[in-house]
């Protein structure tokens, strides 16, 4: 009797393995900050509406793509780590269900889609891309050096607003920074939170986090002040583009749903670490973006 060979998934199953990996839905977490930069950049370079629809396609093309090459990345790079963490072992690497090369195929994709929507934008825009590639791959080496490892995350992330207005315009116009330090800030600041779950896992490895180091209960500390730095950062965005009621309004609804998120984690109960998470954040960028662009479009 031959043995039963157990079928290889084909390539659109693969893809779609690829993208539950690397959290493709998690793209909303960044995303609304970089349509806000847009909106901004548009809105201060005179609101011509030819165009327009085209750049924001491109933008979020260019950061789809920036992204899913930055996760695949980290996957890639972590296989032996996230196989020796209990919380991580089932991952699709380390499970056996995705090949190396496949990840990594993925990885050279998602810079090649960003190079190309970099090039539907402007010439700053592909001159830029490598180094947004190499500020969105430092991350997955960080941890394994410095206990910045969040902030590099942040950063990261926080580069997407600054992006999408040099795709608007060709230039960068200093204040957009303010909402790359919020994004900053805010992302180093959920990161913490999330880490904590490998407290133990990070000291036996010696690997570099927050918690690692200082301990969980001083972790969530620096990660609510990191959170208070984020919206001094909304505030003083609010101040610079004269946009006082929307952008307070909106520093105030993030400032609540943070609040709910550090109520939901504590030093001896990290249960509720994903709702703090996924669910909150996600909101939080939703929101952000819906009141700026109503302050934008219409006041």
């Amino acid at each position: 009797m031959q043995p039963s060979v157990t079928a290889q998934p084909g390539f659109f199953a693969r893809v779609r393995m690829t993208l539950d990996m690397i959290k493709f839905e998690h793209s909303v977490f960044a995303l609304p900050f970089a349509l806000t930069g847009a909106l901004l950049a548009w809105r201060e370079s005179g609101a011509q509406t030819a165009g327009l629809a085209a750049k924001l396609f491109w933008i979020v093309v260019a950061m789809v793509g920036a992204r899913s090459s930055a996760m695949a990345f980290n996957r890639i790079l972590d296989a032996e780590l996230d196989a020796r963490n209990p919380r991580t072992r089932m991952r699709h690497i380390p499970a056996g269900l995705l090949s190396r090369g496949f990840a990594w195929g993925f990885t050279i994709a998602g810079a090649l889609v960003l190079a190309g929507a970099a090039a539907m934008l402007n010439r700053l825009c592909l001159e830029l891309t490598p180094l947004a590639l190499a500020i969105v791959w430092a991350y997955s080496f960080a941890k394994r050096y410095t206990s910045l490892s969040h902030l590099m995350l942040g950063f990261a992330l926080g580069v997407a607003p600054a992006a999408a207005w040099i795709a608007m315009t060709g230039t960068l116009d200093p204040r957009i920074l303010w909402l790359t330090a919020a994004v900053t800030f805010w992302t180093a600041g959920f990161d913490i939170i999330y880490a904590c779950q490998d407290f133990d896992f990070d000291r036996s490895e010696g690997l570099y986090s927050i918690p690692a180091r200082l301990g969980i209960g001083r972790a969530l500390l620096v990660s609510k002040l990191l959170h208070v730095g984020m919206l001094t950062c909304l505030i003083a965005l609010a101040v610079s583009f004269h946009a006082m009621s929307a952008g307070l309004l909106a520093a105030g609804v993030v400032a609540l749903l943070l609040v709910y998120e550090h109520s939901l984690v504590k030093p001896h109960d990290l249960s509720r670490v994903n709702a703090a998470f996924f669910t909150v954040n996600g909101c939080v960028g939703l929101l952000f973006f819906a009141l700026w662009s109503v302050q934008i479009l219409f006041l």
